[in-house]
């Protein structure tokens, strides 16, 4: 690892980070945007094939491409086994699918909280019990704005991303003492293959964009705010979160 370059707070250069959900998505942007900083990356993914993809875009050497499922103990157990410690922790993972309450069953709610909370949730704690993540460190959760505006149709989605950005909140605390700082984004709108699946399933694409004042967001608009976090740049920002939408929270209305 190279030493960190001091003279720009923004550099990632000589950091380690761990970027989940890294097949596709807000997740393939932040570890390339990552890479690009100067970080040597570990990317994991559940698709072999979309992983392998991510890993050809990284700029730079030395970094490292493990598939697994964080839904499965053992995959967990090889992720962690297998890396060296960790400057930053980006879990960029998640699923969300548009179900109304009425038919929002036990297995659709378990399922989803198990991708978009536990995982993230489990997977930060064996990192930590096994000492994967370093002093100083930046832990950063890919929340939303679903997590407190309510979207229709999206009450399990809501509801685990909520419970996500009040894990990271009393993390923070928890973690403090290290100074391992943890924050979350919370984007709203993306254009990423996961909003493609909304809107082949019946969502309203043009009164969405109507709602965002500043159109619909890129990946690299939630990457370039991953990267601040896990800077030296943030290195005083803790238990906090950047809402990254457009706008469209000014009406809170999804």
């Amino acid at each position: 690892m190279e030493e960190i370059n001091s003279a720009d707070p923004f550099s990632l250069t000589g950091k380690r980070i761990l970027v989940t959900g890294a097949s596709s998505g807000i997740g393939r942007q932040i570890a390339i945007s990552c890479a690009e900083m100067g970080a040597q990356l570990v990317i994991t993914g559940r698709d072999a094939s979309r992983l392998s993809a991510t890993f050809s875009m990284l700029k730079g050497q030395g970094h490292q491409k493990i598939q697994a499922d964080l839904n499965h103990s053992a995959d967990i157990e090889q992720l962690v086994s297998t890396i060296n410690v960790l400057n930053g922790l980006v879990h960029a993972a998640g699923t969300s699918k548009l179900v109304p309450f009425h038919l929002a069953n036990q297995a659709h709610v378990e399922s989803t909280f198990r991708d978009n909370t536990f995982a993230p949730m489990f997977l930060t704690r064996h990192l930590l019990s096994r000492k994967k993540i370093a002093p100083a460190a930046s832990i950063v959760f890919i929340a939303a704005v679903a997590s407190y505006a309510g979207p229709a149709a999206s009450s399990a989605y809501s509801a685990s991303k909520s419970a996500l950005l009040g894990a990271a909140r009393s993390m923070a605390k928890d973690l403090a003492k290290q100074s391992i700082r943890v924050n979350c984004v919370a984007p709203g709108y993306v254009q990423t293959p996961m909003l493609e699946k909304l809107d082949s399933a019946g969502a309203n694409q043009n009164t969405r964009a109507q709602w965002t004042p500043l159109g619909i967001g890129e990946t690299e608009d939630i990457a370039n705010a991953t990267t601040f976090y896990l800077s030296d740049a943030s290195q005083a920002i803790n238990q906090s979160y950047f809402t990254i939408d457009g706008g469209i929270s000014i009406g809170m209305t999804l």
